[in-house]
């Protein structure tokens, strides 16, 4: 009823679908293992992990804000 090409082809297609899923996962988890091995190195060398000047400037200009707010308070002033 099936042709013996048919089958080959589909065998051929899936195993060929197959190896290019698995390059392109394998690609990804090298990339993944770099990033961590940046990061490792980062934290050994005394860097402060984060993300970046710009957004542990924003992170600390937040919190030196929530803390004015807060003397505002414990000090009875009106904001």
């Amino acid at each position: 009823m099936t042709d013996p090409n048919l089958t080959l082809v589909l065998a051929t297609s899936g195993l060929a679908a197959v190896a290019m899923v698995t390059a392109a996962t394998l690609a990804g988890w090298r990339g993944w293992l770099a990033l961590k091995r940046q990061e490792l190195a980062r934290v050994e060398g005394g860097e402060a992990p984060g993300f970046g000047h710009a957004g542990t400037r924003i992170e600390l200009a937040d919190l030196k804000e929530r803390i004015r707010k807060l003397e505002a308070i414990a000090a009875g002033v009106d904001l």
